[in-house]
């Protein structure tokens, strides 16, 4: 049987996009399945199950079981194939379009909306959306990301600039790649920041121990990332971020890192752990914020490029979304002893 299932895992490895999470010490004992549905984005139990069904999980180099316990320690790889090569579907999803012309389009990503599709998530995403919409797309992102330019986190909502052509997508891409775009976020952000308005510099990698996430380092990618402090509440402050450059995730573990994650962060430590070593009333009201905000509260707010055709300079703007405004709202009106 175990030669049977390496012989299959054998067939895509190439290709295959490889995750390593190494369990962290004090982690609960679990099911490998449900432990690895709780860290890995957009994935079902079922899938996997079939993962290890096919030997694209091991633990210690052993090949998994799906009722096998997690220890502290233990080194975990999953290896996804990629989607099997087919057309991405068209899908009648709404868009937010706050600007089109023959060139490219700029949309207002709602929060919990994948981008592009990833096994396991072949559809409801912004791809399939896009192609329902525009049958001239770009391709150099590949099939399954036409005319993505950049990209936000799944729940994270803002703007984002589509391209139509594989000659916009080039142009616009040397834009971002030599920072000369603008991008500004809004954010709440857990506590007090003693700077007011400070700026943010440091090498950004995948963390050796879980490869699903990034870390401040002393290698990797130069990250920078600019904050003003609009308003401070109760627990939380509400913040301006401007962005030198664009790494994965770089906002959430730029704030992180300097001891104020962003609110509703479940990956880097923007929800259970704020509730700890709280009085009674604070852990009260952090509880509150938490169950109104589920997801992080970040929102890419303003985008600017220079046009690749018409060389106009382009700035566009977006609302903060209904969850974010009516946390802001609760908050202007709530006190602490």
């Amino acid at each position: 049987m175990n030669d049977r299932r390496e012989e299959e895992s054998n067939q895509f490895d190439s290709e295959d996009n490889v995750y390593e999470i190494t369990v962290s010490e004090n982690e609960h004992r679990e099911r490998l399945d449900q432990f690895l549905v709780n860290r890995l984005e957009k994935i079902s139990r079922a899938q996997v199950q079939k993962l290890i069904k096919h030997g694209k999980i091991t633990v210690d180099d052993e090949i998994a079981k799906p009722s096998h316990l997690v220890a502290g320690g233990e080194q975990i790889v999953i290896r996804i194939p990629p989607p099997k090569p087919t057309d991405l579907r068209p899908e009648a999803i709404p868009l937010e379009i706050i600007y089109e012309d023959k060139s490219l389009l700029v949309l207002n990503k709602q929060a919990g909306m994948v981008v592009h599709p990833a096994y396991g998530n072949l559809s409801g995403t912004l791809a399939n959306a896009l192609v329902h919409h525009s049958k001239n797309l770009s391709t150099l992102s590949g099939e399954f990301r036409p005319g993505l330019v950049h990209r936000l986190d799944k729940d994270t909502s803002g703007l984002l600039v589509v391209a139509k052509s594989d000659y916009v997508h080039g142009l616009l891409s040397q834009q971002f790649a030599e920072h000369r775009t603008t991008r500004e976020y809004r954010a709440l952000v857990w506590g007090k920041l003693s700077d007011k308005n400070s700026r943010i510099e440091s090498f950004i990698s995948r963390s050796v121990k879980d490869r699903t996430q990034m870390v401040v380092s002393e290698q990797g990618k130069w990250a920078i990332t600019n904050y003003t402090v609009i308003e401070e509440f109760p627990l939380v402050s509400y913040v301006k971020l401007k962005l030198e450059t664009g790494r994965t995730h770089q906002i959430r573990v730029h704030m992180s890192s300097i001891g104020h994650p962003v609110v509703g962060d479940q990956v880097y430590g923007g929800r259970r752990k704020q509730t700890i070593n709280l009085n009674q009333q604070a852990q009260q009201l952090a509880k509150q914020i938490l169950e109104m905000m589920p997801r992080q509260a970040l929102h890419a707010k303003t985008l600017g490029f220079t046009h690749p055709i018409s060389q106009q300079q382009m700035i566009f703007n977006s609302e903060l979304p209904a969850d974010m405004q009516s946390l802001i709202d609760f908050l202007s009106q709530t006190t602490l002893p």
